[in-house]
């Protein structure tokens, strides 16, 4: 028995990366899924690789309407939401002395409320239709602790934990479970930004932050995608059902909680 069967899922920012393995590991458990993504030519691209177990809709988290359109669709199209990721997320880095308004707007706009406003739209949604849902969250290990150029991002992903313990103790009165999973340092396309900002400000070449990092993991290696979609699954499942309001780590051990 496939441990998602029959259920529907929402996964935002799943075009690619960890949004994407989520997508791919939710259809092979069962389930159907909405990848939803602001970018949704390549959401479509990859719901089209995925099978037709997947579809693709547009959504900027950053617009409520644009939320709700895609909330809209996703049941029209699957018939209800048994299951959000808030996958969707932004980093960036700089000098506390250096950090713009902009974009700490935009990034928290993104991160935080983005993830606030879309779990809102989806328990609407779950507690209309009676729904014992799942909403995960996607923390980091950067909202543990801070670090010294990434003031911003770092303050999003507490404030990602602090929201999952708020809404997992008011939704599971609904029957809604509300987690979080905290990876450490994922690879994949977005660690060349991620890259390119260590070596602006600490001044170091293309790539040398990419292996400092790696090097740190006590696992031996930085994350793939694939290393975060068995607790994905967990959580969504009916062996999480007594799990509630909890974030956790999938680092390869770089924070222990």
């Amino acid at each position: 028995m496939k441990r998602l069967a029959g259920k529907s899922a929402l996964i935002t920012g799943a075009a690619r990366g960890i949004g994407r393995s989520f997508a791919e590991a939710y259809v092979r458990e069962g389930a159907r899924v909405a990848v939803a993504d602001i970018n949704i030519a390549r959401a479509r691209q990859t719901a089209d690789e995925i099978g037709p177990q997947a579809f693709a809709v547009a959504m900027d988290v950053t617009d409520q309407a644009s939320i709700d359109a895609a909330v809209a669709t996703t049941v029209a199209e699957l018939g209800q939401i048994d299951i959000l990721i808030n996958n969707a997320a932004l980093f960036t880095a700089a000098p506390v002395t250096e950090i713009d308004r902009d974009d700490y707007r935009k990034v928290f706009d993104i991160n935080v409320g983005g993830c606030l406003f879309t779990l809102q739209a989806v328990a609407k949604h779950m507690i209309d239709r009676g729904i014992r849902g799942r909403i995960i969250n996607m923390a980091s290990q950067a909202g543990r602790r801070g670090e010294p150029l990434v003031a911003v991002y770092c303050a999003t992903k507490a404030a990602v934990i602090s929201l999952t313990q708020s809404a997992g103790l008011n939704l599971i009165e609904h029957g809604i479970n509300v987690n979080a999973i905290a990876p450490g340092v994922v690879d994949g396309e977005h660690w060349d930004g991620v890259d390119a900002f260590f070596a602006k400000h600490e001044n170091k070449k293309p790539g040398q932050k990419k292996k400092e990092v790696a090097a740190g993991v006590p696992f031996g290696r930085m994350g793939r995608p694939e290393d975060l979609t068995g607790m994905a699954v967990f959580l969504a499942s009916q062996e999480a059902e007594y799990v509630v309001a909890q974030c956790y780590n999938v680092d390869g051990g770089q924070w222990m909680s």
